[in-house]
């Protein structure tokens, strides 16, 4: 079986990463032979890092070579997309390039919203539809939680499948024990994410400056940026595919606010499960796929208010015990539902089985 994998990203693309890149050796060793064609490699993402945007010229050469390889789409058995093959093109374009071989796509965000949900009339009424008839006509359709799953089979498609977004397991170590800290050392609070996530943090500020009142932390920033949180210790880490696991490792409790729109619904909690891999605890906003993955009082708890955002922080940061019992618990689940060990299986039978009908 051969697969064409047409990626948004190369391998820094943390989505892209996660729900194709890791998977390869996985697939390979199943008979399943990929081939990846990424939208915009590694040197692209990296220039919109630093100067804001694409550029005309490398968007347009990304769009000539994905074209190109939708051409050459019958040299393999399966297509499978990474939310969609051409942004900003009518649906029948796309689906006319994909026509005569089975495609699957893959979701982890409401990509959807990006068109009905636009600013713009003109958009929503050329637009607001595209990414339905695109999932109508796949053979299969991975949602990363339900409230994508929803949207999928809303939008007609004949086959769908919940799959989260999950860690290789190998890569994350449990912070072991719960033992005394040194003399003048505070507990850890951690959130992991990019410069473009960090406005979450924004949320959870005065709770926990009011906290910081009363309890002594430090606020780990890993991959925000330069964070400033008045009344807060902030310590910012940059982040690296090397380091996350450690830095998030070294932690006592970890965060994920989120705002409560139609976009945030579509999120699929990654940086709840890289923690519960940690061992550690987790506070997370009451919004979409947090209520999915976080157990209220067994592994962390959901938070809706400002109050209970500093109630919850406090338990944990107080109660030592706790926070182990409930690490463990998270990790327990991270093991049971959401590894690469767990997921890989039944990826690859679900790709065999979309290329066999």
């Amino acid at each position: 079986m051969k697969v064409l994998i047409l990626s948004r990203y190369g391998p820094q693309g943390a989505s892209s990463r996660m729900r194709f890149y890791q998977f390869l050796p996985w697939l390979e060793a199943e008979g399943i032979e990929c081939v990846v064609s990424p939208l915009l490699g590694d040197s692209t993402l990296l220039a919109r890092y630093q100067s804001g945007g694409y550029g005309l010229r490398p968007l347009l050469a990304a769009y000539r070579t994905r074209v190109t390889a939708l051409w050459h789409r019958r040299r393999f058995d399966l297509v499978w997309i990474e939310k969609e093959a051409l942004p900003w093109v009518p649906a029948w374009f796309e689906k006319w390039l994909l026509r005569g071989i089975p495609y699957v796509m893959d979701f982890d965000d409401a990509i959807f919203h990006g068109y009905d949900l636009h600013p713009s009339p003109w958009v929503r009424r050329v637009f607001g539809r595209r990414i339905d008839r695109l999932m109508a006509g796949a053979s299969l359709v991975v949602a990363g939680n339900g409230y994508l799953a929803r949207r999928a089979r809303a939008a007609g498609a004949p086959w769908v499948e919940q799959l989260s977004t999950v860690v290789d397991l190998e890569r994350y170590q449990v912070k072991r024990g719960h033992s005394p800290a040194a003399p003048g050392a505070k507990p850890r609070i951690v959130w992991i994410g990019s410069p473009s996530t960090a406005q979450y943090l924004s949320l959870i500020a005065k709770p926990l400056a009011l906290l910081a009142q009363e309890q002594p932390f430090i606020l780990r920033v890993i991959g925000g940026g330069a964070v400033s949180m008045p009344g807060v210790e902030v310590e910012v880490v940059p982040w690296s595919l090397e380091t996350e696991a450690a830095a998030i490792a070294e932690c006592d409790a970890g965060v994920m606010p989120l705002m409560d729109t139609p976009w945030e619904q579509g999120k699929c909690a990654y940086k709840l499960i890289q923690y519960m891999a940690c061992g550690l605890p987790t506070v997370a906003s009451t919004v979409g796929a947090n209520c999915e993955v976080v157990v209220e009082g067994e592994t962390g708890f959901l938070s809706d208010t400002p109050d209970s955002w500093i109630d919850a922080l406090r338990l944990l940061l107080r109660d030592s015990a706790l926070r182990q019992r409930l690490g463990a618990a998270g990790r327990a689940r991270a093991e049971a539902e959401f590894c690469l060990q767990r997921a890989a299986p039944k990826l690859s039978k679900l790709l065999k089985k979309a290329w066999g009908g």
